[in-house]
């Protein structure tokens, strides 16, 4: 599961080094979508990185380009609850990589409309008997962060869907998206059992393909080596509080479940 992560990706700058477009609407507070945010969570405007026709253009050549997108998917059948306002549903923020070609919500996405979501790390909770509380059953969630060891932005696969409210044709439409999630492999299965799925570069042309669906490997989990420069370090508990958004929720504490081998089950918000 990935339900939080930071990431301080400009898009601008993004659109620069993928040679891509840049659609998305610059100096948006974090908060909203901001290209700088250390706490983001569902429901937040976050950046995407899809391939697309000029509309109204299949004809030419597909270019990257550099989106907005509310973090959580809504289905294209997703009903109205009020005049350009989805009925409000599931947090769709993950979909699982395995199943998410037969899942209803998902599958359209899968063949049509896949993203790759950039990020500085993601992060996730383990859940430890607490040593403290001295209640049977009481136990203690320690937050920890996952990202690659050179410091290097983060790729993960990820899906994506158009809402229209279909009774007003002039209403804009509402993109959103979900982060796919696979098996956790390596190292990173003593923090969590789930995590998610990274798409390395050179998968890029056929998972963010438009006219083609993609090669159901690269919905398989990965090996080792998609994982090996990624590490994992405790952070502090601020990052509980999505109230809480500033680089101090990155830096490392220690002690006796910091340090642990062993790591039990995670629990995310």
């Amino acid at each position: 599961m990935c339900g939080r992560y930071a990431t301080t990706t400009d898009p601008g700058r993004l659109a620069v080094e993928l040679d891509a477009i840049d659609e998305t609407d610059a100096g948006t507070d974090a908060r909203t979508g901001g290209f700088t945010n250390y706490n983001v969570a569902p429901t937040t405007q976050v950046l995407t990185v899809v391939e697309r026709h000029e509309h109204g253009n299949k004809d030419d050549d597909p270019r990257l380009r550099i989106r907005r997108m509310r973090w959580g998917l809504i289905p294209t059948w997703t009903k109205t609850a009020e005049p350009g306002v989805p009925v409000k549903g599931k947090p769709l923020f993950n979909a699982r990589a395995d199943k998410a070609a037969t899942t209803a919500s998902f599958r359209d996405a899968v063949k049509y409309r896949r993203c790759l979501v950039p990020m500085d790390g993601w992060y996730e909770w383990v859940v430890e008997p607490d040593a403290l509380a001295g209640a049977k059953g009481k136990v203690a969630k320690h937050p920890f962060y996952m990202s690659a060891a050179d410091g290097s932005r983060l790729y993960m696969a990820g899906l994506w869907s158009v809402w229209r409210d279909r009774a007003q044709q002039a209403s804009e439409p509402l993109l959103s998206c979900t982060i796919l999630t696979t098996d956790a492999v390596g190292d990173l299965t003593r923090i969590h059992d789930r995590m998610p799925l990274p798409m390395p570069r050179e998968h890029w042309d056929a998972w963010l393909d438009p006219d083609h669906p993609a090669p159901a490997t690269l919905l398989e989990t990965p090996g080792i080596d998609a994982v090996a420069g990624i590490v994992a370090r405790p952070v502090p508990d601020l990052v509980n509080s999505v109230r809480n958004n500033g680089p101090e929720l990155l830096a490392r504490v220690s002690g006796a479940a910091a340090d642990t081998e062993q790591a039990g089950q995670i629990s995310l918000l």
